[in-house]
């Protein structure tokens, strides 16, 4: 035996120090391997909308209802089957209605427990009891495992569980288990959570997404393009903190930087007011909603204008420094002609809807006043110090990257850039030339190191600067467009100059050579994997379907936001992948959470097979069951050693 493999027994031994231990763990772990697969669920493009996404992690995509229909079937009637439903989702608020409208509180309490607990044994049923236990709120761990254990042929043990259950409402408890219960059940129904991006902006409250999404037991981040800016305007990257502030401002959401993450807008308010007080700033309007405070319309609109115009002089830096992003027909404020009033754009004469520029002088329309410098210093300095943000970005870091690979599915936000030919375009790095996943390796490297290199390294400014390219760059693979035609949505009327012209990935997304192409890329086989994306609206009622290629693709960006709603006609796509396949949700738009626990409305407008697998997939079919059989096969060696004394059993 080689000395590396035998060092690599040795600590083995140290965690299974005799055959007997050893046995054990092979054992459970093959007995695990048999187990159904757990639950995936996918979500994509939140946006903010904390209340609608919340609710939809709470339902699992129906998830839950689904439970409650295999386990009671005909035998409650659908009344009771959504109220049941409305009170696992909302178990807390949901009692305080029934404590005041039902007679005999008792009684209620009796049947609604026996049926929580129904449906705790059928959620929990696909895992080993130590996972289920590691689950259980410990104030009830010892009791709910007693229930959720029953076996129905132990009949002389009815009398005891029927105690249980009375004990625990004459005591007072029945309002705490029941919390505790569907708590769990919540738990139980999903085993992992996919984010495949757009966590930040537009909606008001990312702050509360991120932290539910750093309390989950278990979940990943693919990261889009609206969290690349939040994670480069945390690294202190200044034409991220302006294109963040500037998409606050413009959604009327400045609260989210102030209240949420505690940054300091009070030196932009003083510049703001003092550099455009008496000038025009209508072509800055706000997009605001119900909650919007309207006195504040006129101030938020020079505070727009003010990091707008900040955003376009930096990024202007950033274009003039960096050549090889080939980005020179996004610098635009040196194109302006202040005689005629118009602008060049693609090498075309347009007429500009504001002209009125404090702050830009023309000979060097991209430098910086003093006080836009200070400015800036001390935005870097508030967001850099924002405890709250840096976490949240920290787990972005830790749970994320540009994409992954898990259970046959390759998962990415926007696309991988190609050409008409279905060719992976080339972005040159210094001597280096990346394409295909070699160019996803490389951007999320700098990455990284743009926000853990050492302060004041040129890698770390490099990254930083590689993370505003990957919101807005033309081969970022979470952009995929032609260009961000912010400043044409801003000052020019003419439509033509709005558009984005999307990646050629969009329109190879039917081609199964292109698509077998990629998934051969990233290492999957193109018979059994899928690709799953979001970052463009599917257009439900124009009748685009997210399903492409045979059901190899999913684009399951359905329009989360209220911004987008209008555009899709729903109100997001949501995948549920579970051991008899996948399932494509469409969700209606969601009213609010009063409306969702008083009248029990959900947001499953449609669910759609899209696979069914032939037999029920188990542990052994995913890649944890890929590590657990390595395990075995570590464990089988280490018996070997045992017996044949190469390796001597630790004394009991």
């Amino acid at each position: 035996m080689e000395t590396t493999e035998l060092n690599l027994l040795k600590s083995l031994a140290k965690q299974y120090p005799t055959i007997s231990s050893a046995c054990t763990e092979i054992i459970n772990l093959q007995s695990i391997l048999n187990l159904p697969k757990g639950t995936e669920h996918f979500m994509t493009d939140i946006h903010g909308a904390y209340e609608q996404f919340d609710h939809i992690l709470r339902n699992g995509s129906g998830s839950v209802k689904r439970k409650i229909n295999e386990e009671f079937g005909n035998s409650m009637i659908e009344r009771e089957k959504k109220s049941l439903a409305t009170l696992i989702y909302y178990p807390k608020e949901k009692l305080d209605l029934i404590r005041q409208e039902e007679d005999n509180l008792e009684d209620w309490y009796k049947i609604t427990l026996h049926r929580l607990v129904q449906i705790t044994k059928r959620a929990s049923s696909k895992y080993t009891r130590s996972k289920v236990r590691k689950a259980l709120p410990k104030d009830f761990a010892y009791i709910i495992e007693e229930l959720i254990t029953e076996k129905a042929e132990l009949l002389d043990k009815e009398a005891y569980y029927n105690e249980i259950i009375h004990t625990i409402i004459r005591l007072g408890r029945a309002p705490e288990f029941i919390i505790a219960l569907s708590n769990l059940i919540q738990r139980l129904i999903v085993d992992h959570l996919h984010i495949i991006g757009d966590i930040f902006d537009r909606g008001p409250d990312p702050d509360i997404i991120m932290d539910t999404l750093c309390d989950y037991h278990s979940v990943d981040v693919q990261w889009g393009n609206h969290d690349i800016v939040w994670m480069g305007a945390a690294a202190g990257e200044a034409a991220c903190i302006c294109n963040v502030i500037r998409i606050a401002s413009r959604y009327g959401n400045l609260s989210t930087l102030e209240e949420g993450y505690g940054i300091n807008l009070v030196p932009l308010v003083s510049f703001a007011l003092e550099t455009y007080t008496g000038v025009n700033c209508d072509t800055f309007g706000i997009k605001y909603d119900a909650g919007y405070n309207v006195r504040d319309l006129e101030i938020d609109q020079k505070i727009h204008k003010a990091i707008t115009i900040l955003q376009f002089k930096l990024e202007g830096q950033i274009i003039k420094a960096h050549p090889e992003f080939q980005m020179e027909e996004r610098m635009l404020l040196h194109r302006i002609n202040y005689e005629t009033g118009c602008v060049t754009v693609e090498g075309k004469d347009y007429p500009m809807c504001d002209l009125e520029f404090p702050t830009i002088d023309p000979a060097d329309p991209y430098a910086l006043t003093e006080e836009e410098e200070e400015l800036i210093c001390r935005l870097q300095k508030s967001f850099r110090m924002s405890e709250k943000l840096q976490r949240h970005v920290r787990f972005l870091f830790a749970k994320g990257g540009l994409y992954k690979v898990f259970n046959s599915n390759l998962l990415y936000h926007g696309c991988v850039p190609m050409d008409e030919n279905g060719e992976f375009l080339t972005m040159r790095l210094g001597e280096k030339e990346y394409a295909g996943r070699k160019l996803f390796d490389m951007l999320e490297h700098y990455a990284r190191r743009g926000y853990y290199a050492p302060e004041g390294s040129q890698e770390r400014a490099l990254g930083c600067t590689m993370m505003w390219y990957l919101w807005t760059g033309e081969k970022s693979p979470i952009f995929g467009k032609h260009k961000m035609a912010t400043f044409e949505r801003y000052f020019i009327k003419e439509e033509e100059t709005h558009i984005e012209r999307k990646n050629a990935y969009y329109r190879r997304l039917d081609d199964e050579e292109t698509i077998n192409r990629i998934l051969r890329e990233f290492d999957l086989s193109p018979e059994s994997s899928h690709i799953i994306n979001g970052h463009v609206p599917v257009e439900a009622k124009k009748g685009e379907s997210p399903v492409h290629c045979g059901g190899k693709l999913f684009i399951i960006d359905g329009g989360f936001s209220k911004a987008y709603q209008g555009k899709t006609g729903i109100a997001g796509y949501t995948l549920v992948s579970n051991s008899y396949g996948l399932r494509l949700v469409a969700h209606e738009p969601f009213e609010s959470k009063e409306d969702a626990i008083r009248s029990e409305t959900d947001v499953v407008s449609d669910v759609v097979v899209v696979e069914t697998q032939s037999a029920r997939l188990r542990v052994a079919d995913t890649d944890i069951g890929a590590e657990i059989q390595v395990r075995i096969g570590e464990l089988e060696e280490l018996l070997r050693a045992y017996r044949d004394g190469i390796l001597v059993e630790a004394e009991a």
